[in-house]
């Protein structure tokens, strides 16, 4: 594993650096020439004046706690564009007094009693890969960070019912490593895979690899164990029940405002053996559109059906073609996919489509796996160069998705104008549904040094407005944390917002986990 970085994305031995960097630089200066493009560099920790913890932790419990500055520095923001601009101008906001690292579920329950008793906000860590403000103390007073990493462990394999019981902090690579010499899979991948835990896709009802069917964590869940203030939660372990609301739904999504999840039973698949893809070409892109529709309500079942508009294939797939790129994947673990696949492109020939040669060679499909893995890395080199690069997703229906992605970009693009920043507005679904997609929007614009995260901001601001107003969900798959509150509170229907606040008072009477995110708590700043 490498080295963390404090204030951008991953391992800094992973950045983007050398001719990759310039080649980026480069490409960028091509498509915004009045981009200004100068780099800055990350101030050094000891120079940001991190003030001191204002608490310190009963005896019994610090052995469990870090007042280290780096270590509260790296769990004081997530790894969005803000969060990012803002650490390189050494803006650091609020920082946890504390990083407090729990080794068992008893040390959770210890944490939270006296968290509780002293008044203490517990904001939950699990790899710090929130872009949407849902790891960072914001305004809270004294605060923890409390960082699940050391609940890793996979403590119970069901074979017979390919499921196994997994604690909350383990992380996907480790995750999958121990589920390997098992021949299964929890299959899950979400961009953050390297750098986020279980526990944080369950509280965030994250997105993963497959494109169709099971494209949220949810559908994997059989049952969650949580610790709340007013005691712990554990579902009944069920292959499905009618027994009233799910308990389970209660706490998935719900960000730690409600409960620390520390372990759940999790429904694993078998390691797929047969796999086959392709690329798809469109002179078109309302036909592209369709085909990806048609794909969608066909009961095929693809696990890879992402469409690239236009400009998201040239920028990260390489690719010219004015109708757009699909890029199609089948796998199994039971049997061959071949004809699976065969089916799906005839679809895509019957709306013009056009498959490109599935030869040795690298496709746009290829491309575009490698682009995806390196996207957030390219995201911190351009923010340190001055450029706003930032996205936002969706989700709406199929008859909504042509009016609904004019106003984005029109949105975007007069946001853009109004704030002196020119660019470019992408798009590309992430998940299909058989009634309708989730669009996720791309926005590569120059900045001002200084003034990115204000432009942004404003830029962020208008978008989120117009999926307000069509209908369209204020996410898909990134959560609500504090960036997202205005609009999930338009969203919600007010009995339901009643009703999770009321929750919230009765779990968490103190208001100390994770105050701000979902509903409102009184005021906590002293």
């Amino acid at each position: 594993m490498g080295t963390r970085s404090w204030w951008g994305w991953g391992d800094l031995e992973s950045a983007v650096a050398g001719a990759e960097r310039a080649a980026l630089v480069g490409r960028v200066a091509a498509l915004l020439p009045g981009a200004g493009l100068v780099d800055h560099e990350p101030p050094p920790v000891d120079e940001l004046g991190v003030r001191a913890p204002r608490i310190a932790a009963p005896p019994s419990l610090a052995v469990l706690c870090s007042g280290d500055v780096a270590d509260r520095l790296g769990h004081a923001r997530g790894k969005a564009f803000r969060d990012v601009v803002r650490n390189l101008l050494g803006d650091v906001g609020d920082v946890p007094d504390l990083v407090v690292r729990p080794r068992d579920e008893r040390d959770v329950v210890d944490v939270l009693d006296w968290c509780t008793g002293a008044g203490i906000a517990v904001v939950p860590y699990g790899g710090g890969s929130s872009v949407v403000g849902g790891v960072e103390p914001r305004g809270l007073g004294p605060a923890i960070s409390l960082d699940l990493a050391g609940l890793a462990d996979v403590v119970e394999i069901d074979a017979a019912a390919r499921a196994a019981r997994i604690q909350a902090g383990v992380y996907g690579p480790a995750l999958e490593d121990r589920l390997r010499p098992h021949g299964l899979t929890l299959r899950h991948f979400p961009q953050s895979f390297e750098f986020s835990t279980l526990g944080g896709w369950l509280a965030t009802r994250s997105g993963g690899h497959y494109a169709t069917v099971l494209t949220h964590i949810d559908e994997l869940v059989e049952s969650l164990r949580v610790v709340t203030p007013a005691g712990v939660s554990e579902s009944l372990r069920l292959p499905g029940s009618g027994a009233g609301p799910s308990p389970d739904r209660l706490f998935l999504g719900s960000e730690g405002a409600l409960g620390i999840i520390t372990e759940a039973w999790m429904r694993l698949q078998e390691r797929p053996e047969w796999r086959a893809g392709a690329s798809v070409l469109f002179a078109r892109y309302d036909d592209a559109v369709a085909a990806t529709r048609a794909l969608a309500q066909s009961g095929l079942n693809p696990a890879n059906c992402r469409l690239l508009d236009p400009m998201e294939a040239l920028l990260n797939a390489g690719t010219d073609s004015p109708g757009g790129v699909l890029v199609l994947g089948f796998e199994s673990a039971d049997h061959p996919v071949e004809a699976a696949l065969e089916r799906a492109l005839e679809l895509c020939r019957d709306h013009g489509g056009r498959p490109q040669p599935r030869s040795g060679a690298r496709d746009a499909s290829d491309t575009w796996r490698s682009a995806f893995l390196r996207m957030p890395y390219q995201r911190d080199a351009l923010a340190a160069h001055g450029m706003i690069v930032e996205t936002f997703e969706t989700a709406c229906t199929w008859g909504g998705f042509p009016a609904l992605r004019e106003a984005v970009v029109s949105a975007a693009q007069d946001a853009m104008r109004a704030v002196g920043a020119e660019g470019v507005v992408t798009c590309r679904f992430t998940h299909v549904y058989p009634d309708g997609p989730a669009p996720y929007f791309g926005v590569y614009a120059s900045g001002r040094w200084g003034s990115t995260v204000t432009q942004w901001d404003e830029i962020k601001t208008a978008v989120s407005d117009v999926l307000s107003a069509h209908g369209a969900t204020i996410t898909h798959h990134h959560a609500v944390g504090r960036d997202h509150r205005p609009w999930y509170d338009r969203q919600r229907p007010a009995p339901f917002a009643a009703a999770l606040q009321a929750v919230k008072s009765v779990l968490d009477p103190a208001a100390i986990l994770n105050p701000g995110v979902l509903v409102d708590v009184p005021d906590r700043r002293t």
